[in-house]
């Protein structure tokens, strides 16, 4: 019997064969495979600690494969799950307290069973960045190697996993007189909301590419200004690690066989070496685009469903003060919506219609599915990652990662029947995916949407905010 779970397939015979490291039956492969590197010299460094990256799309199942390769390898995880807001810039959303829908924060019991690192560890209110990310992720990564075990970074951030693999720019920190002094510069266009004012401030001040920031990110503003005051010059001045390493491969690239959009990729990173803090294996988890998306789809009903949702804590944010799009948590998908819609709701006296329930519903799973797409444009440029199909069985997905952990100096060959294709062009899933349209399974017509509409009647409109870091109810 085959089950359904999260974009993967698991099995019955998956509960007797996830044993642990010393009782895993190892199956090798035979048949058509690729082959693939897991460093970028063509074989593993045995001499570096290993660390695993699994990414995806959301939706994939790279949670419930992170969790289960986590007891296998007496693992910890690291999270670097995301939501996304505009194209260029990510924001992670598990690091904060009191969202958990809509991040879809692992459940208690599976934090009790194998430890998880940089989830609640903000207050909504906050900022959460790349760099802080880096030194989370790197001291965490750090910590559990030094316990013996295996750090799995786990996540569909693309930018917060490109600076944990590669490094992050060597940005002087400012001193807390600038940061000060830069806050008091900004201060008031924030509380008067005027974006494009203190946009146009920045470029006076020096940062041309201050423009092209999304639009309410104040953090990645005010950051630009303290390396303008500290250095004198912008931030796209220093030198990304990621950049000189892609200009590395292209370089080795001399007979032009490098495709980004490619399985080529992953030969021709074979070419050339690099400098690596550690050993990565870092794997993408993606499942055939129509079945992604309808997961997607399905994914928002049950975030809107039962008493507490999105919607729930989309109110608490509310009630907190703040306002959708204006800090990292209320720019984040499900959350931005839900707040937008509720607002409207509160204005209109507690009162909504099907059609805007519905209107709202839309919109959460459009920005949901464009968001995957994003996610999967963006890691097919990424040369580190060896896509897998989540379609097939989670066992066998668990028991190829493992072997490829175990491995010492060896090139790692992703056989052709776990291999996920990342290059959808003239293929018959890019026509499927041409007629896609959303098709519900809770909300479907008028009536069912019924008790959603009578809580925001009812509840939706009061104040209940709970004690989270210094908030009071």
């Amino acid at each position: 019997m085959v089950i359904i779970h999260s974009g993967l397939v698991l099995t019955r015979t998956c509960s007797s064969r996830l044993q642990p490291p010393y009782l895993v039956l190892r199956r090798r492969f035979s048949g058509g495979a690729t082959a693939c590197s897991v460093s970028l010299n063509g074989k593993r460094n045995s001499e570096k600690e290993k660390v695993i990256v699994i990414s995806g799309p959301t939706g994939a199942g790279k949670s419930r494969l992170a969790l289960e390769l986590a007891k296998c390898l007496n693992g910890e995880i690291i999270s670097a799950d995301s939501v996304q807001v505009p194209m260029s810039h990510f924001h992670l959303l598990l690091v904060y307290k009191g969202l958990d829908v809509g991040s879809a924060k692992p459940s208690a019991t599976d934090r009790k069973e194998v430890p998880h690192h940089l989830i609640d560890i903000l207050h909504p209110s906050r900022d959460y960045s790349v760099g802080q990310f880096f030194e989370d992720g790197r001291q965490a990564t750090k910590d559990i190697l030094s316990r013996g075990r295996v750090p799995i970074v786990t996540g569909g951030t693309g930018l917060y996993l490109r600076w944990f693999i590669y490094g992050k720019p060597d940005v002087p920190k400012p001193s807390p007189e600038i940061v000060s002094e830069v806050y008091d510069m900004l201060i008031d266009f924030q509380n008067e909301y005027n974006w494009d004012g203190a946009v146009e401030f920045v470029v006076n001040a020096g940062d041309q590419k201050a423009s092209s920031l999304p639009r309410n990110d104040w953090y990645r503003l005010r950051r630009s200004l303290e390396i303008l005051k500290s250095t004198g010059s912008p931030p796209s001045s220093f030198p990304v690690p990621y950049d000189s390493f892609r200009e590395n491969l292209n370089s080795h690239d001399a007979n032009n066989d490098f495709d980004e959009n490619s399985s080529s990729a992953d030969i021709s990173v074979q070419k050339i070496e690099t400098d690596l803090d550690y050993d990565f294996l870092c794997f993408f988890l993606s499942s055939p685009r129509v079945d992604l998306y309808r997961s997607i789809d399905f994914r928002c009903e049950d975030m809107l469903s039962g008493a507490n949702g999105v919607l729930t804590e989309a109110r608490w944010l509310l009630d907190l003060g703040l306002l959708p799009n204006t800090s990292s948590a209320t720019r984040a998908i499900g959350y931005r919506q839900a707040m937008e819609y509720l607002s409207k709701c509160r204005r209109q006296g507690g009162v909504s219609s099907p059609g805007e329930f519905y209107w709202f519903l839309n919109k959460f799973q459009q920005a949901s599915r464009n968001f995957a797409k994003r996610q999967m444009t963006w890691f097919r440029c990424e040369p580190m990652y060896h896509w897998l199909n989540a379609s097939r069985p989670l066992d066998t997905i668990l028991e190829f990662i493992y072997d490829a952990y175990e491995k010492e100096g060896e090139t790692l060959v992703v056989p052709d029947s776990l291999r996920m294709n990342k290059d959808l062009r003239n293929s018959r899933e890019a026509n499927a995916l041409k007629g896609y349209r959303p098709r519900n399974r809770h909300f479907v017509g008028r009536e069912d949407c019924s008790s959603v509409l009578e809580w925001i009647s009812s509840e939706g409109c009061k104040s209940e905010v709970s004690c989270v870091e210094g908030t009071t109810t």
